[in-house]
């Protein structure tokens, strides 16, 4: 449970969600993405929706993280998208200001973790992950719909310019390398920090330098819930002894996981590099490693 963090408000537990779901203030959005690797490399990105048709938190909307809230323009998947086209899509979903957004995913968190960590890039703070996600909910036999989500009114949330102090460029990230109050952290599955295994980006491994502490291991494989503070502190004493903390993974997805548990911790300078090895491992003048 969110106890115990310094930051605890990133996190709602499921009995706190349903007590809130006729709330009028509060906004409830399925981010879910499925990924599928592709044999050359990288993956082919498939909406969620069909998961949110088929069951979903009653009253909940659904947003398409590929689309609806990344940029149409940028090389890669998944790219901060203009302040614009973000506001857009909040109002769109019926979100203001005083709006409380509750992400959740039925697959991986880290896809809840990416609304939330959009959410802070675009300076609305009220924004919190499900503890446990659809899996805990449904598995805790909460009530549960079916089909289209229904249509809202339009909010008034605020268009904002982005605060690029929670995003790292490839710039800084090439600076960071043999910077000792930087830790640069891998959120990949371990083979694929290794180089040895799993999807890759054109390249295998990982950047210079970077340690790996997989997104996968944020949470509770059994029950899905984010590990308790005392867990995650241990798996995140290098970065919350460094001044600056620097995220990746394949996109900057499974990278706002680390960033979030890292924000409930108290780590006070947390950055993503939002194209992440997208970009970085298709550059042959930049240094990765493998074991």
């Amino acid at each position: 449970m969110a106890e115990g963090f310094l930051y605890p408000e990133h996190l709602i537990a499921t009995e706190d969600l349903t007590g809130l779901l006729d709330d009028p203030k509060v906004r409830v959005l399925d981010a879910t993405v499925h990924l599928d690797p592709r044999p050359e490399g990288g993956n082919a990105v498939r909406s969620g929706r069909a998961d949110f048709e088929a069951g979903h938190i009653p009253g909940a909307g659904f947003i398409d993280l590929s689309t609806e809230v990344s940029d149409p323009k940028a090389r890669y998947y998944f790219m901060l998208p203009p302040a614009e086209q973000f506001a857009a899509a909040m109002r769109a979903q019926g979100i203001g200001d005083d709006t409380l957004v509750v992400a959740y995913s039925t697959a991986n968190h880290w896809w809840a973790t990416r609304l939330w960590w959009l959410m802070q890039v675009f300076g609305h703070r009220k924004v919190a992950v499900l503890d446990g996600g659809m899996q805990r909910w449904k598995a805790e036999g909460r009530p549960v719909d079916s089909g289209a989500p229904r249509q809202v009114q339009a909010g008034g949330f605020s268009q904002r310019p982005a605060n690029t102090k929670l995003v790292a460029s490839k710039e800084e990230v090439a600076a960071a390398i043999g910077d000792g109050s930087v830790c640069t952290i891998n959120a990949l599955r371990p083979e694929q920090h290794a180089g040895t295994g799993g999807a890759h980006y054109g390249r295998p491994g990982r950047i210079k330098g970077s340690i790996s502490v997989p997104a996968l291991s944020m949470a509770d494989p059994e029950t899905n819930l984010y590990k308790s503070p005392a867990e995650l502190r241990r798996l995140l004493a290098e970065p919350l002894s460094t001044p600056r903390a620097i995220t990746y993974c394949g996109g900057g997805i499974a990278a706002s996981s680390v960033a979030m548990a890292l924000t409930m911790l108290g780590h006070k300078d947390v950055r993503l590099y939002d194209a992440s090895l997208s970009e970085w491992a298709r550059d042959p003048n930049l240094p990765m490693e493998t074991d």
